[in-house]
């Protein structure tokens, strides 16, 4: 590089770095309040031709007194033996004394019996109010308070306090235990207040082992105390980018923002911004021993990996938005979050990253710095043998590794996504919310809110009830009255309103099937016009929606890659190995998962929407490895023909590629510590599955496969009709 264009460099260098400074300025305060324009309600997900979010348009005439109510169950447990009546009376009178406290008593509007009677929040509790508490059998006696959600959320009263702070004030009702008897503070506020523990610093966990993580890896990989902070410098800003971005979107309502997706934004832009960054970094570290003027190494190196860069956060970005089909706002939502934190991630990395890099120089990498003349010790490595010996055997090391993966898949029509009941979300099973709907469930005491609310025309009432009583998936149904306890059920537009009470039921499935008959029966009570709604059903309806997504979208993502595949390497026959070996890894994956999940966790089962959610990140993350390598590939393939030149990108790009593959997959394996199974699944299964794409498909399978084909593999461009093979 000229002494002219020396300081222009700097100069754009310094320009870049203080645009992204002044950038992050900005944006910084907006993704502090990202949490605040998020919506997390089922029926904000649904579809308006869902039958649960047809009902709900008719529940909400009728909620406009009850909506904005939360349920908060205690139920206590004497396993040995039946409750004598003092041991009632102790606990009514800590309860009443709970009931008290200074959040509970500006909360709590009633108490509900089990037999969906009311009674005021501070009672004289009667001997007959006591029996229908208590369970049949004896052994276990709820107590159901129903709280102001709106005071529990709004400024008045106590002012805001969460609903964490709710269930650790429930929880003194169990200080002074009665001898032989365990309480349990359960129902939506003990199982909230759990999930609010999961998810209170669940970035937090996430971005320092990433961090942390990062920086091991790349002190091992590169032996430099320092360099570690750059890449993770650009990761931050590119999420404090993203998020501030993505806080306008959703504040003017041009996309949907929900936890999950919020907590799915950091990893996706912790580990692509990671990956770009390796990517650079060893492509810079490699062209400082060619060049000896670091700015003039960095454009080479940017001239070098800006296009698969661009490729895979296209592909990725892409294949995100093709979510957007989705029947689910959620899984919707999650498509233009995703891409806009991937384009942040490629925007920073190649324009904030290079500048800091070559502000600092080679002294980076201190104390192994790549001299100018210095030699290429990645083809000597561990990497180099590893090339060389899938030259000398390609076409039994594709075999091999192919029938293991084949295998694995095999055991994928084992994997139970169906569902999971409100029980088995939960990984940790000796949880107090947990462990209290296992009592309810055991002694056959119902849920105090109901499951599900049907919507019907008023005449046909009674001809509903009597046919839900046949239904032994029912325990009971009430109609819903303006007045607690009335008889005469409230009519509002010709429509009355029967809140459905269901028996529990072995598991998911289970009470998947006995929704499914009780709408079935139901739409065949003539003039009706029954429509199911409430929880239980806005689950149901999700559930099918995740089915269909899935179907639809997974195909046409996969299409998408392909197209972009192709334009990149300017071939056919290489992106249709590359996608058939990206499907096989994720069925491998999905069916080691399976096992896993089945004989060594024993999980009941999985979301609908798992295998959506682990394609998305498998597929989408998962083809930059290939698209790494492959643009590798063709760039020596021109140079040294293709068998040699698969040998080179493979020993060049080997170290860097599954350094980023451990990076994701150590980010990924963080969600599975956290008590709920839907994210140690999705934690779990990524983490293998990356591991597997990198140290197999990418490693071993591809250029396996890529060298036994020879120049053949680019057909139909040029390069295959030169046939050089090297």
């Amino acid at each position: 590089m000229s002494r002219l264009r020396r300081p222009r460099a700097l100069v754009f260098s310094l320009i870049a770095i203080l645009v992204w400074f002044a950038v992050g300025g900005v944006v910084g305060p907006l993704a502090g309040k990202l949490s605040d324009v998020q919506k997390n309600q089922n029926s904000d997900f649904l579809p308006a031709s869902a039958e649960s979010t047809r009902a709900q348009q008719v529940l909400d005439r009728f909620n406009a007194g009850s909506k904005n109510q939360l349920p908060l169950t205690v139920v206590f447990e004497k396993p040995s033996g039946t409750f004598t009546q003092a041991e009632l009376d102790t606990i009514d009178a800590k309860v009443q004394a709970t009931l008290h406290k200074p959040l509970l008593s500006k909360l709590v509007q009633h108490v509900t019996l089990p037999n969906g009677m009311t009674v005021p929040a501070v009672f004289p509790s009667t001997h007959a109010q006591q029996a229908l508490a208590l369970s049949k059998d004896g052994h276990a006696y709820v107590v159901n308070a129903v709280l102001d959600l709106s005071t529990l959320l709004g400024n008045g009263g106590a002012g805001f306090r969460t609903i964490k702070d709710v269930a650790n004030e429930a929880k003194s009702v169990l200080d002074a235990p009665v001898p032989g008897v365990t309480g349990y503070v359960t129902g939506a506020v003990g199982i909230f207040a759990e999930l609010a523990g999961v998810f209170g610093n669940i970035d937090t966990v996430l971005l320092g082992v990433t961090v942390l993580v990062v920086a091991l890896i790349l002190i091992i990989v590169y032996r430099s105390p320092m360099l570690w902070f750059f890449p993770l410098l650009s990761a931050g800003l590119a999420l404090t980018t993203a998020q501030g971005v993505i806080y306008l979107l959703a504040k003017h309502d041009i996309l949907t923002l929900n936890g999950q997706s919020q907590g799915i934004l950091t990893v996706l832009v912790f580990g692509a911004a990671t990956d770009y960054a390796l990517l650079l970094i060893a492509r810079y570290r490699e062209e400082l021993r060619h060049v000896e003027d670091k700015y003039h190494a960095m454009g080479n190196a940017l001239r070098g990996v800006w296009e698969p860069i661009a490729a895979s956060a296209g592909t990725v970005s892409i294949g995100l938005l093709c979510l957007q089909l989705s029947e689910l706002k959620s899984n919707a939502g999650l498509g233009p979050v995703g891409a806009v934190g991937v384009i942040s991630a490629l925007v920073v990395l190649l324009t904030f990253l290079p500048a800091v890099l070559v502000l600092v120089g080679r002294r980076v990498f201190w104390p192994f710095v790549p001299h100018f003349g210095s030699e290429i010790v990645e083809t000597k490595g561990i990497w180099g043998r590893i090339s060389r010996g899938v030259g000398a055997r390609p076409r039994r090391t594709w075999a091999v590794s192919g029938i293991l993966l084949l295998i694995l898949a095999g055991f994928v029509t084992t994997l139970k996504a169906e569902g999971l009941s409100s029980t088995d979300v939960f990984a940790n099973k000796q949880s107090p919310a947990v462990q209290g709907l296992a009592v309810l469930s055991r002694h056959n005491l119902v849920s105090p809110s109901a499951d599900v609310s049907i919507v019907v025309n008023a005449p046909a009432v009674q001809a509903v009830v009597q046919r839900l009583a046949q239904d032994p998936a029912v325990a009971r149904t009430l109609p819903r009255a303006a007045a607690p306890n009335a008889g005469t059920p409230t009519v509002i537009g010709g429509k009355a309103v029967l809140d459905v009470f269901m028996t529990p039921q072995a598991s998911s499935q289970d009470s998947q099937q006995a929704l499914r008959d009780l709408r079935d029966a139901v739409h065949a009570v003539p003039g009706a016009d029954a429509l199911v709604g409430g929880q239980a059903a806005q689950n149901l309806d999700v559930q099918d929606a995740s089915r269909h997504d899935r179907a639809l979208i997974i195909p046409i993502v996969l299409l998408v890659i392909m197209v972009i595949l192709m334009l990149l390497l300017r071939s056919i026959l290489a992106p249709v190995l590359l996608i058939l070996t990206v499907v096989l890894s994720y069925l491998a994956t999905l069916g080691a998962s399976a096992i896993v999940f089945n004989h060594v966790f024993k999980f009941a089962g999985a979301d609908a929407s798992f295998p959506l959610f682990a394609f998305v990140f498998l597929v989408a993350l998962g083809i930059d490895y290939n698209i790494f390598l492959m643009t590798r590939v063709r760039e020596e393939s021109r140079r040294l023909g293709t068998r040699p030149g698969t040998l080179k990108a493979l020993a060049v790009t080997g170290g860097v590629i599954t350094s980023a593959g451990v990076v994701l997959a150590a980010t990924f394996s963080v969600l599975g510590v956290l008590p709920l199974v839907f994210l140690a699944e999705i934690g779990f299964t990524v983490a293998f599955g990356v591991l597997l794409d990198t140290l197999i498909v990418r490693s071993l399978l591809v250029p396996a496969l890529t060298y036994d084909l020879g120049a053949r593999v680019w057909w139909p461009s040029r390069m295959a009709r030169e046939g050089r093979e090297g």
